[in-house]
């Protein structure tokens, strides 16, 4: 079971960049590792650190006015390889969900399996939400998963975003795959005595 999901409040970490690969957000050579303890530690490694491994204190995550559990990222995020740890590390950082005007699939579809709720928004939508962020670094928005909207509370701006109805279950119920199936073994058990396959 992971943690349930309803409606999130929180400041935002601003991160203006487009295109952003997977590599980018977890670097290839992190990727030895089977399970996914430890790899928000590396989340967007060399932009946090230098090859010396001290902070790069311009980097927005090294910034202590940035903060909170909703990541606001540019155009095109989660693109190159379809690695499932750049979703761990950005779960394993602590972020809940990713803001963009355009994911790439498979990490979409990652983050979701992942327990993070990608947003998709409009481009002048994103664009005054990265606007109020750097007028005030306590802006704050809400992502209302039953209602499917988001709001900009510093501009009272919403909008709507889709989502698939089975990944907006297993959120809103804190459930992965597996535990969808478990909490349905009753159910596919009654239909396998119903049922004969030969």
């Amino acid at each position: 079971m992971k943690e349930k999901f309803e409606i999130l409040r929180s400041t935002c970490v601003p991160l203006p960049l487009e295109n952003v690969d997977t590599d980018q957000i977890i670097p290839a050579r992190f990727l030895k590792a089977t399970t996914k303890e430890g790899f928000g530690a590396n989340l967007f490694r060399d932009w946090r650190f230098d090859k010396e491994g001290n902070k790069i204190e311009s980097f927005v995550l090294n910034d202590p006015e940035y903060s909170g559990k909703i990541l606001v990222a540019g155009k095109n995020f989660g693109s190159g390889s379809s690695r499932e740890h750049a979703a761990w590390a950005i779960a394993g950082y602590g972020f809940r969900v990713v803001v963009s005007s355009f994911f790439a699939d498979i990490h979409k579809n990652n983050e979701l399996n992942n327990g993070v709720l990608p947003v998709v928004v409009s481009e002048p939508f994103l664009a005054e939400l990265f606007a109020s962020i750097e007028e005030n670094t306590g802006t704050e928005a809400e992502v209302n998963l039953p209602e499917q909207t988001i709001t900009n509370l510093s501009t009272g701006k919403s909008e709507c975003f889709e989502i698939d109805r089975y990944k907006k279950h297993c959120l809103i119920n804190g459930l992965d795959d597996i535990d969808y199936l478990l909490a349905n073994k009753s159910r596919i058990e009654d239909y396998e005595k119903t049922n004969i396959f030969i």
